[in-house]
């Protein structure tokens, strides 16, 4: 179904391959059709006893969502009202969750730049997910950098995630490398560059129902290389900042202490767009306590409503199409961002029974 999906069946367990290098293997609606159209063929073959997902390029899983297709498409249909575009994120999450409560081992090979969309394919759920990290993993969840949040489940898994971690990730856009997602639960093993063939010949040699034990074997005495997490070095200064209320006392609180990392932190969130880092804040307050199916149609709500405001677009316009590095946010400033503002974007856009993603349970 698309160019730029390989599929095919070796020993047992079925593989995904990304082959779209130009573009980090951003994904397309044909893309998550065709990973979509794999996974369902494959989920109750008894032939097929894993899966895994890898690409073809050492640079990239996939550095998310194809963002200028999301630009043109929300450029041309007044109040980003695209079927293209309801179609892309309604497939994207549903496969989100599929991912998430596969049956079999999903085997993620998080080599390279795993951001926003790529997070929600490599991100598979508690039972069965295999998260590999490598010493070239660049990880993100940088949404609100061009006006968006952190979608494809990031709601769920960043809420979980340690302390005030995830909050910090969800305002910052902030890229962790393999330590960090280790110690935030985003990974679950730490493979070195050196030993990534052998790696790839033990994925190729052993039996798709072995698959799972062989990895962990393989990685265990290779943990410690990963280094150590500069998050975790950094948690008591996060939490203590983070905890605030409002984004603009955390801010404040960041101005408020000259550590370097703090300082970093503020100038991050001083880029990012105001309105979009506190709908983000009130995003993983109320996906704490949500299910994974629950966060997802909360996300998909919110799609629908940043693309009638429009944030989205003006963030990909400055970053990625004029590349002035200049959004004009709206509102511009924290200041200007009301609760109404906020309330605005949880606002149920369907009635229950016609939500896009009713179905998921």
């Amino acid at each position: 179904m698309s160019e730029f999906v390989q599929t095919h069946v070796t020993n047992g367990a079925g593989i995904i391959t990304l082959d779209r290098p130009k573009a980090l293997n951003s994904l397309s609606l044909d893309m998550v059709r065709a990973i979509t159209a794999a996974l369902q063929q494959w989920r109750d073959d008894t032939n097929i006893a894993a899966v895994i997902i890898r690409s073809t390029s050492e640079k990239a899983l996939c550095a998310g969502g194809d963002i200028r297709f999301f630009y043109e498409v929300g450029q041309a249909t007044p109040r980003g009202g695209s079927a293209l575009l309801e179609d892309f994120f309604t497939e994207e999450y549903a496969l989100n969750h599929l991912i998430h409560f596969y049956p079999k081992p999903y085997i993620a090979l998080m080599d390279g730049v795993v951001m926003g969309g790529g997070m929600g394919i490599a991100q598979g759920g508690p039972d069965c997910g295999v998260r590999i990290v490598t010493s070239r993993t660049k990880m993100a969840m940088p949404e609100v950098n061009i006006g968006l949040f952190p979608d494809v489940g990031g709601s769920h898994f960043l809420s979980h995630a340690p302390g005030k971690l995830g909050m910090y990730l969800g305002l910052t856009g902030a890229t962790v490398g393999a330590a960090d997602a280790l110690y935030l639960d985003l990974a679950d093993h730490f493979v070195p560059e050196r030993e990534l063939d052998a790696l790839s010949s033990l994925l190729a040699a052993t039996p798709g129902r072995e698959l799972r034990t062989a990895i962990a074997s393989f990685c265990q005495p290779l943990r410690e290389g990963a280094g150590a997490s500069e998050l975790e070095a950094q948690r008591a200064l996060i939490d203590r900042h983070f905890a605030h209320s409002t984004v603009a006392a955390i801010m404040d609180s960041l101005r408020s202490d000259a550590a370097p990392f703090a300082q970093k932190a503020l100038k991050m969130m001083e880029l990012r767009s105001p309105l979009m880092m506190c709908v983000t804040q009130e995003l993983l307050r109320r996906g704490a306590s949500m299910s994974v199916a629950d966060c997802l149609r909360m996300e998909r709500n919110l799609v629908r409503r940043n693309f009638e405001h429009g944030e989205v677009i003006e963030g990909v316009r400055a970053l990625v199409i004029d590349k002035d590095n200049q959004p004009k946010w709206n509102p511009p400033s924290l200041a200007e961002v009301s609760d109404a503002m906020v309330s605005r974007f949880f606002e149920p856009v369907w009635p229950a029974a016609a939500h896009p993603l009713r179905h998921l349970a």
